[in-house]
């Protein structure tokens, strides 16, 4: 799976899915523009990329910001000529809590960051991607997918449902002008998302289920790992999958099929 000559940007590159993505495309040949919420956690994973003999242009921008977005693409158009694939990872958890304690601006900014930022990405890098065809993938969740009881994550939950719309409209649209979209939704995934979570009164809020042998089929208690998304976006992005749009994958290791 060559992507030798092409060009991905990948967002939220700071940690997890986004890191380890941005590190994979590169090992396949791709040059990353690899855009963090700030610059240096951009510059972070680009000195890694470096490291491995890789490709890549650190950018810093908040993806839920117009004017950011836009100037981003100006400047890869400017610097690299050219964009073969977008990977909308960039995304918080936000606040989480019960829907009559949930504030507005709270449910605004999940919404704002994770699916207005996945409409602004792909929105401002699309004039380049039509250039030559290209593929998009879009980084969702079991959460508001498959599994809906996270009570309390209405506000993420939604924004994830949002984004799988969002990539199935736009695998419609797009296909006739040679750009594929695909999602994936991870569930449970050892990353640093966790950190940045606020959660208030979720105790005993909605209907609480037991697992003693884990929720997990594959492998009972253990999260997966950020590089095993990575992998299965390497495929979507790639030629191997040149005949897959408008779908998700699930990469949970069964963990939605009974959580």
């Amino acid at each position: 799976m060559t992507l030798h000559g092409k060009v991905a940007l990948v967002t939220g590159t700071g940690s997890g899915i986004g890191r380890a993505t941005a590190v994979r495309l590169a090992q396949d040949g791709a040059t990353i523009v690899a855009l963090g919420h700030r610059q240096e956690s951009a510059e972070d994973v680009a000195a890694e990329i470096r490291r491995d003999g890789g490709t890549v242009l650190p950018v810093a921008a908040d993806v839920g910001d117009a004017d950011a977005m836009r100037a981003v693409a100006a400047r890869v158009e400017d610097e690299l000529g050219r964009l073969d694939v977008v990977v909308a990872n960039a995304g918080v958890n936000g606040v989480w809590a019960p829907l009559e304690e949930l504030e507005p601006e709270e449910w605004s900014s999940t919404i704002t960051t994770n699916l207005t930022g996945t409409f602004l990405t792909v929105r401002y890098a699309l004039p380049l991607l039509l250039r030559q065809g290209g593929a998009v993938v879009v980084v969702a969740s079991i959460n508001g997918t498959r599994t809906f009881s996270n009570s309390g994550a209405s506000a993420y939950a939604t924004s994830k449902a949002g984004q799988v719309a969002f990539a199935r409209m736009a695998a419609v649209e797009l296909g006739p002008r040679g750009v594929r979209v695909n999602a994936v939704c991870p569930g449970a995934i050892e990353t640093e998302i966790d950190d940045n979570t606020e959660q208030r009164n979720t105790d005993g809020l909605g209907v609480r289920a037991d697992f003693p042998d884990g929720q997990i089929p594959l492998t009972g208690r253990e999260p997966g790992a950020a590089s095993q998304v990575a992998d299965t976006i390497a495929y979507l992005v790639s030629d191997a999958a040149s005949h897959v749009t408008g779908t998700e994958v699930f990469v949970d290791g069964g963990q939605s099929l009974i959580a």
